[in-house]
């Protein structure tokens, strides 16, 4: 059985639903009483890919107020990939999009034995349930638009409270790191075993909730 281990960042501003979206995807709940995150939390997601491939997820989730702090290239380290949360009910939640994205490609990059460049990253339009739309609210078009021109993988509307396109983001972005492994890999998978240190790491006043 090949084993693979990949750290995933989820980030985003305050409030953009980046915790509603872990537990949807991990425990298959929907909370809408999630408190701030102070610092970082993560889960983990088992996924039997194939018959012989399992891939274990830590999804590290990073509170919106350590946006850009002196701490995220240590939250960043050993990242294989991120999901970029804003909420579509707050346009100036996407004006952080790009620091995000900016601050991401900065600090982490994919391994040397990989080719190294930047890590896959997601965009999730997110609290689409809410069916909201205002007079700065982005097209369909323009997101797209957006993403390619920031060099995102992809992009997804997103509803932690409906279970929309969560599972479909996390499985697209799986599916790309696999592929990148593969291609620096002369198409044999490597197996990424021995960092089960990653999982120690918490913030210094390790919180018992998780953000929203």
């Amino acid at each position: 059985m090949q084993e693979h281990l990949y750290k995933i960042l989820v980030l985003g501003d305050v409030g953009t639903g980046k915790t509603s979206i872990i537990k949807r995807y991990v425990y298959n709940k929907s909370s809408m009483n999630n408190k701030s995150t102070i610092g970082i939390d993560f889960a983990q997601k088992v996924i039997q890919w194939s018959p012989d491939k399992l891939v274990r997820l830590q999804l590290w989730d990073i509170a919106g107020h350590e946006k850009f702090g002196n701490m995220t290239r240590f939250y960043y380290k050993e990242a294989l990939g991120a999901l970029i949360v804003y909420d579509v009910t707050r346009s100036y939640t996407f004006e952080g999009v790009n620091k995000w994205k900016s601050d991401l490609d900065q600090k982490v990059s994919l391994p040397e034995a990989w080719g190294g460049g930047p890590i896959p990253v997601v965009l999730l339009a997110n609290k689409s349930d809410l069916g909201y739309e205002g007079p700065n609210t982005k097209t369909d078009a323009e997101i797209s638009q957006y993403c390619e021109e920031k060099d995102f993988a992809k992009w997804f509307k997103t509803s932690a409270v409906n279970n929309q396109n969560i599972e479909e983001a996390a499985q697209f972005l799986v599916s790309e790191i696999l592929k990148i492994e593969k291609q620096n890999n002369n198409g044999n998978l490597s197996y990424i075993n021995g960092r089960d240190d990653i999982i120690k790491v918490r913030s210094e006043k390790d919180p018992p909730s998780r953000c929203c």
